[in-house]
């Protein structure tokens, strides 16, 4: 293996460790707030574009890296898309009121209902 196949190799471990974090803390936490979805579609039609140059060279570790590339940018947009807030349904308005803390001002430890769901069952 000569230099720059070697230091392909590393930069494609390194690149490929350092994106890690990222998709497990989305997968995790299914909060994707702080991503741009201009960046991430961005990123996957860059990804798509820069295929055909990746595709058209040998065999090497720049085909394992796009390859990553492409399916951390992938997921990411699919993340995007099937867990963002602003549309309603169970991962949209719902979710961000049952993601609410439970208030503790009763001082026994215990947790009490929201507010709103507290009224509720006042009255009924």
């Amino acid at each position: 293996m000569d230099l720059p196949v070697l230091a392909g190799v590393i930069s494609t471990i390194l690149f490929a460790i350092s994106t890690l974090p990222m998709l497990h803390k989305a997968f995790s936490t299914r909060d994707l707030t702080s991503y741009s979805a201009a960046n991430i579609a961005m990123s996957n039609a860059g990804n798509a574009f820069h295929s055909v140059y990746v595709f058209s060279l040998p065999v090497g570790p720049i085909w394992f890296l796009h390859c990553f590339y492409v399916a951390s940018a992938g997921l990411m947009l699919i993340w995007y898309l099937r867990y963002r807030t602003d549309r309603p349904g169970p991962t949209g308005w719902r979710r961000r009121i049952q993601d609410q803390p439970v208030l503790r001002t009763d001082g026994t430890g215990r947790g009490l209902p929201p507010p709103q769901l507290a009224e509720l069952e006042t009255v009924a």
